[in-house]
Parts: structure tokens; C-alpha cells; sequence
């Protein structure tokens, strides 16, 4: 039925927000390929729009509304669904918008193509139901309107390890937060923290694997909190996962500094594929800041874990996440916090200015930053993420390094990332299909036009064709 149902549709994609929710979609889209729909060409209209959401700020929700109502002008009378943080956080709001047809919440991702087909069932017999807004999928789980953060509610895990249009794949190895920071609504989007088996996400990356792949990122919403549902570890897991063949390298996404053990740092040093490659979120280099926000740290066990990285793998890329003009950060805690990260051998800054989220605690804090001195501080600190960046790359000049390229558009450069994330560009002139997903032995020049990445002087392919 779901054949002839879905046979011959297209569809558009879009996502907002983090890597995790990037895997999800791809997964979506993978089941929606299984049961014959295909990508809307550039320009067609698709009979399927799905929306997958972040509500991680202001700004987020207001670009998602904007791309609801494009994607709806876009394509009239397609079946449009919404999922993802804002619609589990905000689902009347955007049930209530002209041309949404059906939202799911955080609990429905595990089944949502499966919903998606059954509603449009239901649309088909009974055009009516879809006529007057859409359809909300137990968002709130029974609740009242006043209880819009069913925590506990959300137990379900969506499975994903999906490439998308890149050469990497993105492994989902956990969802959800138990973390409850002061500013952040994520736990109420997602629910608490959970994951599957180890068994069962071996198995996945052993499918990546056949189906050619050679670097995969861990993924999740707190990856250091793996094996609260299993009783498991997450060493265990990248143990588990470094022994796959065929798996060349993998990329340990976003982690807690309190959670990023000094035997996980160990091991990644001296493992057959981890690469050395961090993204630890400090959000503030001032203790003061760091317990209102509640975070489980303090500035010096963040400058340990940095110094620890770079003691046992020297050229190690770290990324750090920082929020700028949160509630309480006084003008001598951002400055505490610049001076922390300028003396700090860090990589990149990914610098987010502070945004107030409905009913987080947050909005208790009395001091306030206006916005115009929030993006003062965030610019201050991205000029000092470019240096830190500039200067780290500069250090690569004229060394050999493997890249493992990923596929370029037809009369493009291709571009690539080394074992420690310096990304390098391949110019045109020299680029064959055969680069693609192919490691290759390069020796990094100087840095390409725009400065985001080295330019190949020599290159060699490492592995036979």
C-alpha cells in the first residue's frame, strides 16, 4: 500500500540545527527513498516537505518559522511535516501555520516515516481532518497546554548512521540531556538521556563500512552520558567501535569536560582510528557564570582536560563552544573569560550570544546583558577564534599530512579534512572522480584565497585504486 501510496512522490528536505539532527534526516529520507519517493529536483515542486527543527535560540525558532512558510509558498498543496526541538516545544504554534500538515513531536522520530504514511492515508481518505490545520502526533503526551515539557514522556531512540551529501557519516550513539543548565531547553526537546546497545551501533558501523564509508562522527545530544539506559560505558563503546574494519577514522563529537575522561583521551592517543580531534563546550571561562548557568565543571578542570590533549597528542585540533552575555555575566567575567581562552592552546571558538528560552531558570538571574553588548563580546571573541585558527594551520604549512577528500561538484575544487581537522582544498585543474572518498598523502601549502583552508602542493594516493 505504502508503494502505491508513495511511488513516484518527491520530496524536500530541510534541517536546522546540529549534526544530530542532519543524521536524523538523512536517515528519514532513506526510508522514504525504500518506499519509492525521490529528491524534488532544484526548482520542482515536491509533494513532500519534511522540517526537521532546532529550538536551541530565538533566532533558531525564528528561522524555522521562515522556512515552514518558504517551504509551504514553495510548494503548494504538498504534505508538509514539522519535527524536531521547536515543534515538540512549540507544536500549536506551528500546527496553527497555513499549509503545515502534520507535527511530531520527539517521541514520534523513531516511527516517523511510518506516521507520515499513515496520515497522508488519512489525508487522502478524509481530506477534510487536514482542512482546517494540521495534525498534532502526541507531542504532549496527554497534557494539559500549561505542561508543554514532558521530560519523562520522551523515551523513544531514532537509530541513525546516515552519510548525507558528505563523504563522512554521521553514528547517533545517544539523545536527550539530564543535564538541566540553567539556560537551556534541550532536556524539555528531547527528554532525558538514553542510547542503544553497544551491539547494536557496531552493527551499524559495520554497514557504514560495506557500503564504503571511512570516517564516521559520534553523535548525540551528551555522548559522555552513554550507558544510562544500557549500563554501559562510552570508552567501552569507542573501544567497541575502534576494532570495526574498514572504519579508517573516527571523530568524537561534542563532549562534557567533565565527562572526558583522562583514559578516553588516553586511548584516543594510542587507538587504531580516533583522530585527534576535541569539541569540548566551556560557554564560560568564569567560575561565577559557570554555577549560574549550573554547569558540572569549573575553569581549571576545562584548562586540565585542554592541557591533557595537547600533552599526549600535541597537534590535536580542539574546538570549544562559548556563550557570550548570558544573565550574570557581569563585564569582568567576560573579560575572565577572554583571558581564559587567549592563554589556552585551543583550535576554534564557536561563539553563540546568549538567548532567552521560555521557562528556563535562567530568566531568574537579575543581571541582564543587552543584545547590542552580547554581539560586541561575541565578535571580540570570534576575532580571537580566527587567530587561534590562522595560527594553528600556519603551523601545517609545508608538512605531510592524509586527507581524505570528499566529493566535489563538476568543475569545482574538492576539499578535505586532515586526521586533525585542517581542511585542505584540491584546485579544479587537478581533481579526478577517483578523490573522492579516497585518503591520499598530501603536503600542505599555503592557505587557499578565502583563508579557510591549505592548498595541496603535492599530492600521492595513499591507498590503490
Amino acid at each position: 500500500m505504502e508503494d502505491r501510496l508513495l511511488g513516484g512522490k518527491t520530496a524536500r528536505y530541510y534541517t536546522l540545527g546540529c549534526k544530530l539532527n542532519f543524521s536524523e534526516t538523512s536517515s528519514f529520507r532513506s526510508g522514504f527513498m525504500n518506499l519509492g519517493v525521490t529528491d524534488a529536483a532544484e526548482g520542482e515542486k515536491a509533494d513532500i516537505c519534511l522540517i526537521n527543527t532546532c529550538s536551541v535560540t530565538g533566532e533558531a525558532n525564528h528561522k524555522c518559522r521562515q522556512i515552514i512558510h518558504r517551504m509551504v509558498r514553495e510548494n503548494p498543496g504538498a504534505f508538509v511535516v514539522v519535527t524536531g526541538c521547536y515543534a515538540q516545544l512549540e507544536a500549536r504554534e506551528i500546527a496553527a501555520m497555513p499549509g503545515v500538515s502534520l507535527v511530531l513531536g520527539s517521541n514520534e522520530k523513531v516511527n516517523l516515516v511510518e506516521r507520515v504514511v499513515d496520515a497522508m492515508k488519512e489525508e487522502s481518505a478524509n481530506p477534510e481532518v487536514f482542512s482546517h490545520g494540521a495534525e498534532i502526533e502526541n507531542v504532549f503526551a496527554g497534557q494539559t497546554d500549561d505542561a508543554k515539557k514532558p521530560v519523562g514522556m520522551i523515551r523513544t531512540f531514532q537509530p541513525s548512521c546516515a552519510r548525507g551529501n558528505r563523504t563522512r557519516y554521521f553514528l547517533k550513539v545517544q539523545d536527550g540531556c539530564s543535564y538541566f543548565c540553567t539556560y537551556c531547553t534541550i532536556p524539555y526537546a528531547r527528554g532525558l538521556s538514553r542510547n542503544p546497545p553497544i551491539s547494536t551501533l557496531v552493527d551499524q558501523a559495520r554497514k557504514a563500512a560495506a557500503e564504503g564509508g571511512k570516517e564516521i562522527v559520534i553523535t548525540g545530544v551528551n555522548i559522555g552520558d552513554f550507558g544510562e539506559t544500557t549500563h554501559e560505558t562510552f570508552i567501552d563503546l569507542v573501544k567497541a567501535l575502534d576494532g570495526v574494519e574498514g572504519i579508517e577514522r573516527y571523530r568524537i563529537s561534542s563532549i562534557e569536560p567533565d565527562l572526558l575522561s583522562d583514559e578516553l583521551i588516553d586511548y584516543c592517543a594510542h587507538s587504531r582510528a580516533f583522530m585527534p580531534h576535541f569539541h569540548i563546550p566551556l560557554q564560560s571561562g568564569s567560575d561565577t557564570v559557570l554555577k549560574l548557568m549550573h554547569r558540572r565543571y569549573d575553569a581549571a578542570l576545562f584548562a586540565h582536560k585542554v592541557n591533557y590533549i595537547k600533552e599526549v597528542m600535541p597537534d590535536a585540533f580542539i574546538g570549544v563552544d562559548v556563550m557570550v552575555g548570558c544573565r550574570g555575566e557581569h563585564p569582568e567575567h567576560f573579560q575572565e573569560t577572554y583571558d581564559f581562552l587567549a592563554a589556552l592552546p585551543v583550535t576554534k571558538l564557536h561563539v553563540f550570544p546568549y538567548s532567552e528560552r521560555p521557562g528556563t531558570a535562567a530568566l531568574r538571574i537579575p543581571y541582564v546583558v543587552d543584545m547590542a553588548e552580547r554581539k560586541r563580546r561575541a565578535r571580540k571573541l570570534i576575532k580571537l577564534s580566527d587567530e587561534k585558527t590562522h595560527d594553528f594551520y600556519a603551523q601545517h604549512i609545508g608538512r605531510k599530512a592524509e586527507v581524505l577528500f570528499e566529493r566535489a561538484q563538476e568543475g569545482h575544487a574538492v576539499h578535505g579534512f586532515t586526521r586533525n581537522y585542517i581542511r585542505v582544498e584540491l584546485p579544479a585543474d587537478k581533481v579526478h572522480d577517483d578523490y573522492d572518498n579516497t585518503i591520499a598523502e598530501v603536503e600542505l601549502g599555503g592557505f587557499n584565497a578565502d583563508g579557510t583552508a591549505l592548498m595541496v602542493k603535492n599530492i600521492k594516493l595513499s591507498m590503490p585504486l
